[in-house]
């Protein structure tokens, strides 16, 4: 018989002891109003708290939560590891914090979501999207960023940096093993890639409720991910994208 979840939920946790038993037990009680299977898998990235080992008491309690770690750092190589070990059909990784909330998961999965879409985006611009409680000059250094995004490697997408995503298991297998950059543009990265391998994407309004222990750093995260795309496109150039997933 096939075992395999319907919906997998990856959170990577960076020193998160706070906020993960929250983002945990919002998940579980989500699970049990579906009609369908779901696992939980957090994976641990360099903390110096109880992160691992809260999410290794979860997952001692229940079966659907597996707690990993990663060996590199970078939020960018824990999503990598997570989608790559994750067993459903839809594959979504999500913030600790939950500054979206989980019940708007249904939105990024049919029946609500096409049947025909690869990828489903958050999106906190455009139709339906909503910012609340977020300082104006952290909007503004937002707007700033995606500005040079679109405008460098991304043109289509009006917010590529919210970290609520979610992939077809056959697109989550084809495009992570192509990943290269560790830190926080690993998913201006994936999008790039799934832009040249023809995936159908679609941006998802969300009400996003900022969080005032934001692990951001804007000006130096700003810097290092311009870098990163700097990257993305030299790595395009070199036509490392154009190689088999299966290969890697």
């Amino acid at each position: 018989m096939d075992d395999r979840p319907f919906l997998s939920l990856i959170f990577p946790a960076y020193n998160e002891e706070n906020r993960l038993p929250r983002a945990i037990e919002q998940s579980l009680q989500f699970l049990d109003e579906q009609p369908f299977s779901g696992e939980i898998i957090i994976v641990e990235n360099g903390s110096q708290d109880r992160t691992y080992e809260i999410a290794c008491e979860y997952q001692s309690r229940d079966p659907r939560v597996t707690a990993l770690q990663s060996k590199q750092r970078g939020k960018g190589i824990a999503v990598k590891n997570g989608m790559l070990a994750a067993r459903g059909d839809y594959r979504m990784f999500l913030d600790v914090d939950l500054s979206m909330p989980i019940e708007d998961v249904s939105k990024f999965i049919p029946p609500l979501l096409d049947a025909d879409v690869d990828i489903a985006i958050a999106s906190r611009e455009g139709k339906d999207a909503r910012r609340i409680g977020e300082p104006q000059y952290r909007h503004i250094m937002g707007r700033i960023f995606n500005s040079l995004i679109r405008l460098m490697i991304l043109p289509q997408y009006q917010d590529s940096q919210c970290g609520f995503k979610c992939f077809r298991a056959l697109a989550a297998e084809d495009l992570f093993p192509l990943q290269t950059i560790s830190g926080w543009a690993f998913d201006t990265e994936i999008l790039y890639i799934a832009n040249l391998r023809k995936y159908k994407v679609q941006e998802i309004g969300i009400n996003w409720y900022f969080d005032t222990d934001s692990r951001v750093r804007v000006v130096q995260d700003t810097l290092q991910m311009m870098k990163d795309t700097l990257q993305i496109r030299r790595n395009q150039r070199a036509s490392y994208y154009r190689r088999s997933s299966q290969t890697e």
